[in-house]
């Protein structure tokens, strides 16, 4: 680990000067990750602003939904009243990710900023283009059976490993911004993330300096609160990533259903949502042949590469399974 300048942040305007002074400064809440990737020889900032004792960590209603403050742990998520009764599968989707000691140190802005578990990024030993831009994809031909069969690039075919964010984007959450200007912005969660492209190297849309300060839940996805689950299909029961995961809202009215919510995690570089396929479930009666059809049409464009050709066909049964069981 290489030596850095550590600051304990007092204020968000305070955090994000001292973080502008710096070429190669990096934001620390909880760090079960940034730190992780330090040790690894995988990540080097010469400076690290703590943000952990900033005024970001409540949990309180927003316009009929639900704020989410950005230093919340994961676990006072998790737990939270409201969440477990208005967003059940947000509670459901926290809790099957990590360990309780990981979950009480991880923050939600952390969580959506966490990085690729690909062996490749994680070991400097071996090219990476997101790690090393231009240096090349060693995951290409690879170990790769954990990794993206959808969004994918010639430069990187990475995975981003959130369960907590793959729920978020079935529930049309908006990640609230604090910039440099002292503005605020909002940004909804399926744009949060980027997929590679010929820029493997940046994973999100955030601009320099800026800090993530809320996670909203909107009013309108409380619907969905009897009628959603987080299916996690992962090689063992704890402590393990998702190969595929699918968080999926379905409200059925007289035999048809009237709204419905997908999105699969860990197949992507980003939660992935097709409203095209949510929109095929309107006004239809449910019935496994439909959502068959379904999961055919969003797996569509998927390309697998070796090891992880199977994660197309199961990515399939994994949504057939999670909206059968709604």
């Amino acid at each position: 680990m290489n030596p850095f300048q550590y600051t304990k942040a007092k204020t968000a305007e305070a955090a994000i000067a001292t973080l502008l002074q710096r070429d190669n400064a990096a934001y620390l809440a909880g760090g079960t990750n940034l730190v992780d990737r330090m040790r690894r020889n995988v990540a080097h900032p010469d400076a690290l602003i703590d943000v952990s004792e900033l005024p970001f960590a409540a949990i309180g209603e927003w316009e009929g939904g639900l704020r989410l403050g950005a230093i919340a742990s994961n676990s006072a998520t998790a737990e939270h009243a409201d969440v477990k009764r208005d967003y059940p599968m947000l509670s459901e989707a926290i809790l099957l990710g990590a360990t309780d000691q990981l979950r009480n140190k991880a923050t939600n802005g952390g969580n959506l900023m966490q990085r690729t578990r690909c062996s490749y990024f994680m070991s400097p030993d071996f090219p990476c283009n997101k790690r090393e831009p231009g240096s090349g994809c060693s995951a290409i031909g690879g170990f790769n059976r954990i990794l993206s069969v959808l969004g994918t690039s010639d430069n990187c075919i990475a995975s981003y490993p959130s369960d907590m964010s793959t729920a978020l984007a079935a529930l049309d959450a908006v990640v609230q911004i604090r910039t440099p200007n002292g503005g605020e912005r909002s940004l909804p969660l399926v744009d949060f993330h980027k997929l590679p492209g010929d820029t493997p190297e940046i994973d999100n849309y955030l601009e320099r300096g800026e800090l993530i300060t809320a996670i909203d839940l909107p009013a309108e996805t409380k619907k969905f609160a009897g009628h959603s689950t987080y299916l996690k299909v992962r090689d063992r029961h704890s402590y393990a990533f998702a190969l595929v995961s699918v968080a999926a809202g379905l409200i059925v009215d007289n035999g048809k259903i009237t709204d419905a919510r997908l999105a699969l995690g860990s197949v992507a570089a980003k939660p992935w949502r097709d409203r095209e396929a949510e929109a095929r479930l309107i006004g239809q009666g449910p019935s496994r042949e439909l959502f068959r059809d379904v999961a055919e049409q969003v797996m569509a464009d998927a390309t697998g590469y070796g090891e992880n050709d199977f994660k197309i066909e199961l990515a399939k049964r994994a949504i057939v399974k999670a909206l059968t069981q709604l």
